[in-house]
């Protein structure tokens, strides 16, 4: 099967994401697959061209270094506003050349302009097009008017697509809000590779190399930190405690990160809030072991209400409790005896986080967590993926 496949993000520089886990193994499986991104952090680069040609790059994998994807990035204008605004002419050029090239049997979107570029020419050379929601897409945008205007585009490609993907329960029903036809759209849960990802593997180095004791109780989050992931609140709880054996480790960047940074210093945190910055995928089941509790203390936002974002999979198959808000799209995926220990607010997760460990409960908690996700594989998430492909394709 040749697929193509759509996004408005960085293919390279985000993620892991749902996709990367799948095209990677869809390749091992014989499949061609092409991918079409976009320079969204164009702005962290040293490069200053206001305009940038076609770039293709082969084996653009993210997690098998034998995938063998090929990454296209169009032309772009990389100019404040107008850098969104260059995908309407650049990704449909594209869009079009991939067609008449690589004649794809299926063409699957996970952004909203180049999706609904990529919806209306897939409807007019005939090609099945996949609608793949893992966020409340237009909510990411910055800014009030260019959500305005994204949202109808993203209803419209949702409206007009042959089948749709969500990764959870409670995107099934934005999606129908979207207005989606609910016999369209089929959920394809985030997997979990359990080679890498389980309760054996060992994370006592990373406590040693940290400074953190036997004793300690390690509070984890990692990923993109965003303005609403409640690690500033988290932080700042941190800074008031008399508790001294309770300690955070951040893994990853984003727009939080120099915030806690100037924080670390200005309350003296240092040793208690680590920021370990972006660190390469192969090394993050170690962290994640090296703690006792993971976090998920995201905002009750529009945003986040129906999300489940990967971590909280690869929390789990470690055998972490959870202390994660209680969004509704959590709730509706892992119920209330999952492991996931709920809180109100991201306050409120230090004293979740001493509960849990007065009680004796991360032992009971993280051991929940497993049981809840140790049958779901990469492996046969992709191949309930693949099936489901075929039979959207016949």
């Amino acid at each position: 099967m040749r697929i193509l496949l759509l996004q408005e993000t960085d293919w390279i520089k985000r993620g892991p994401h749902q996709q990367h886990h799948l095209m990677d193994r869809m390749a091992l499986k014989g499949h061609e697959v092409r991918v079409i991104d976009h320079e969204y952090l164009w702005k962290d680069d040293d490069e200053r061209k206001m305009i940038t040609g076609r770039k293709e790059i082969k084996g653009a994998y993210k997690i098998f270094r034998d995938a063998d994807i090929t990454l296209i990035r169009p032309g772009m204008v990389k100019v404040t506003g107008l850098d969104m605004a260059s995908i309407l002419y650049f990704h449909k050029k594209e869009i079009k050349q991939q067609i008449k090239e690589f004649r794809p049997d299926v063409i699957i979107a996970f952004g909203i302009l180049n999706a609904y570029l990529g919806m209306k020419q897939a409807r007019k050379h005939n090609i099945p097009f996949v609608y793949y929601l893992i966020d409340h897409l237009h909510t990411l945008l910055p800014g009030a008017l260019t959500r305005m205007i994204a949202k109808p585009f993203e209803k419209k490609t949702i409206k007009g697509a042959d089948k749709i993907f969500v990764i959870n329960k409670g995107l099934k029903d934005y999606a129908v809000e979207m207005g989606g036809s609910a016999n369209k759209i089929s959920v394809i849960p985030a997997g979990v590779d359990l080679e890498k990802f389980n309760p054996k593997v060992d994370g006592s180095l990373i406590r040693e190399k940290y400074g953190i004791n036997k004793d300690d109780i390690l509070l984890f989050f990692m990923g993109w930190i965003y303005d609403f992931s409640g690690m500033k609140e988290v932080a700042e709880s941190l800074s008031t405690t008399d508790n001294e054996k309770i300690k955070i480790m951040i893994v990853g960047e984003g727009d939080l990160y120099e915030p806690l940074l100037n924080m670390r210093s200005e309350k003296k945190l240092d040793g208690k809030l680590i920021l370990t910055g972006k660190i390469p995928f192969e090394k993050i089941p170690e962290h994640i072991a090296a703690a006792d509790i993971c976090l998920l203390p995201a905002y009750k936002n529009e945003i986040m209400m129906n999300i489940v974002p990967i971590k909280v999979y690869e929390y789990m198959a470690m055998g972490k409790p959870v202390i994660a808000t209680n969004l509704p799209g959590i709730q509706k995926e892992f119920g209330l005896e999952s492991g996931i220990n709920y809180i109100e607010n991201p306050g409120d997760v230090l004293e979740k986080s001493m509960w849990l460990n007065k009680t004796n409960g991360i032992k009971a908690e993280g051991e929940k967590a497993y049981s809840f996700v140790q049958d779901l594989s990469w492996d046969s998430i992709t191949n309930n993926f693949e099936n489901s492909l075929n039979n959207t394709t016949k």
